[in-house]
């Protein structure tokens, strides 16, 4: 295992907010090179002021394939590509939901992944990697979450068919619990830190996440090169209670 990452570049798409940040100052501080790439031009030039120099940003609409592809063909090569872009969800049970609102969520959290890998796989040097991202509403699903649940389990299955059609590249996904980012900014305020307040009285780790916890398991992954096809899951022990 690689004790940093000099002279290594990480590429990190959602990269300008939350986990993302996150994501990208720790590769940073680990020695990279790191660009993000959001959607949001105000969030990129304001997170840029949170790296070094020699970190770039672009804004790019990774909902919309024709832009990524045009992204990917001028990136230039790099080492790691991490995906953790996604807005929230909406909340709702199956008889409340409507299809376009499951496919507007599908459409940056598992489109959006899947045409960056489309796209920009063949820009990853060898010996590099992929670090997509899920989350545990398929694994300890909740009432309402039906199109959390749905999503997560189609990015595990096609992290670890990913693993399988791109090797060497190693593929895997980080599966956070209840992190303290805006993917909850769907539900009202009050409803947010009483969920907050719940889970830190249930989860065996004491509290919620914070981004830099999640940050430093897609480090791990970046640098193990003998994982690959695997989704670990980072949640205070939510999957257990």
């Amino acid at each position: 295992m690689n004790t940093d990452l000099t002279g290594k570049k990480v590429l990190v798409l959602g990269g300008s907010a939350g986990i993302g940040l996150a994501t990208a100052q720790a590769a940073a501080a680990a020695g990279a090179t790191v660009i993000i790439v959001s959607s949001n031009p105000g969030k990129v030039k304001k997170a840029l002021t949170t790296l070094p120099e020699t970190a770039e940003g672009f804004s790019v609409d990774l909902g919309n394939e024709a832009a990524v592809r045009d992204f990917f063909r001028t990136s230039g090569a790099f080492d790691h590509l991490v995906f953790t872009a996604g807005g929230s969800f909406p909340f709702g049970q199956v008889e409340d939901l409507t299809a376009a609102e499951l496919q507007e969520a599908f459409q940056l959290r598992f489109f959006g992944a899947f045409n960056a890998i489309k796209h920009g796989s063949k820009n990853i040097l060898p010996g590099g990697s992929v670090v997509l991202t899920t989350g545990i509403a398929n694994l300890r699903p909740q009432k309402g979450w039906a199109a959390g649940a749905c999503i997560c389990g189609a990015m595990e299955g096609f992290t670890r068919m990913l693993a399988v059609e791109l090797a060497p590249i190693r593929v895997n996904a980080v599966s956070p619990g209840i992190v303290k980012t805006a993917l909850w900014e769907g539900m009202p305020e009050a409803d947010r830190e009483a969920m907050y307040q719940q889970a830190a009285g249930v989860l065996l780790a004491g509290r919620v996440g914070q981004p830099e916890d999640i940050a430093q398991t897609y480090l791990y992954l970046m640098q193990n090169g003998f994982s690959t096809g695997q989704i670990v899951v980072v949640d205070g022990g939510a999957v257990l209670v």
